[in-house]
């Protein structure tokens, strides 16, 4: 079993918050994942699967910030993509 300081009480955050906010804010697929990791934090750690809940507490802040990396690209896209637009004038 993995040593670490969470071990004793209380399981690693699920970051749940974030997930919510990728999947809301910026990428609906990789949100959803995100939501599914982080629910299965407190279930692993109740069945005594410690480092099973540390990875997919890290899991569900992986897809959370690749979520919102996209979702920010894709918004930068837009941006650049209008401002291309107006400069045509085509707007």
């Amino acid at each position: 079993m993995e040593t670490t300081n969470n071990q004793a009480g209380t399981p690693p955050d699920n970051n749940l918050v974030w997930a919510i906010l990728c999947t809301v804010l910026c990428c609906l697929p990789l949100g959803i994942v995100a939501i599914i990791k982080s629910t299965k934090v407190k279930e692993l750690w109740a069945q005594g699967d410690h480092a099973g809940a540390e990875k997919a507490a890290a899991d569900a802040k992986k897809y959370s910030l690749w979520g919102a990396g996209i979702g920010l690209f894709f918004v930068i896209i837009y941006f650049i993509l209008v401002a291309v637009g107006v400069a045509a004038g085509g707007f």
